[in-house]
């Protein structure tokens, strides 16, 4: 059997959200991993925008956006209902938390992250500009355990590796924060056996010319 092939980088949030979403529908593929200075000639023939993750299925289809890989593994199979299927209004929750995080939060944590290296003083203003939607997760966390309810989603999986770049910029400031629900949230889900996994060193593709089997049938 054909098995669906992902161009993979280890710490890319984009690349860790579509692994977990893998992971977590208990889907195979082959992983090939790469680094962002050395992208394989077939990575760019089949997505010219050169960015990962990349998903290429058996049939030739081509998916290059994280989030759309998280649902097609998930719409294949949903055994931890992270799709909250029993409610027909919640994916578009879930979607727009999610938009939330891509459109407007991401860009101004990677002010802030970039800042934070220069140890510029600009840091203070992006690290508030961050709290105004860390004050979101919050209040989410606050009313319910987890970021759409009581039960874990495809939102908690598809912020968690942006929320946890946001923690490890000032890791000291962060710890004694006003957020001890989402440092909560934070530490129960980096703590799971599945982020352990999702999280596999492999070596570089362009390297040794290995590929992986990545997934696993329970978690």
């Amino acid at each position: 059997m054909t098995l669906p092939l992902l161009y993979s980088l280890q710490h890319c949030p984009y690349a860790m959200r579509a692994r977990m979403g893998i992971l977590m529908a208990e889907q195979q593929v082959v992983l090939r991993a790469i680094k962002t200075k050395n992208k394989p000639p077939h990575l760019l023939q089949i997505s010219p925008k050169g960015t990962v993750p990349v998903l290429l299925l058996p049939n030739n289809h081509v998916i290059d956006e994280s989030l759309d890989i998280m649902l097609w593994a998930l719409k294949q199979n949903d055994p931890h209902n992270l799709l909250h299927a029993h409610d027909p209004l919640a994916l578009a929750r879930m979607l727009k938390l999610i938009n939330l995080n891509d459109t407007q939060f991401k860009p101004v944590l990677e002010k802030y992250k970039f800042y934070a290296r220069t140890k510029d003083m600009a840091q203070i203003y992006y690290q508030q500009a961050c709290e105004e939607f860390i004050k979101q997760f919050e209040a989410k966390l606050t009313a319910h355990k987890y970021l759409i309810g009581d039960e874990k989603s495809l939102a908690d999986y598809a912020l968690l590796p942006f929320i946890r770049q946001f923690a490890r910029v000032d890791k000291h400031w962060y710890l004694q924060s006003e957020y001890s629900h989402v440092r909560a949230w934070l530490n129960e889900l980096l703590h799971a056996p599945m982020f352990t996994k999702v999280m596999t060193k492999y070596d570089l593709w362009m390297d040794c010319n290995e590929e992986f089997l990545y997934g696993v049938k329970k978690i």
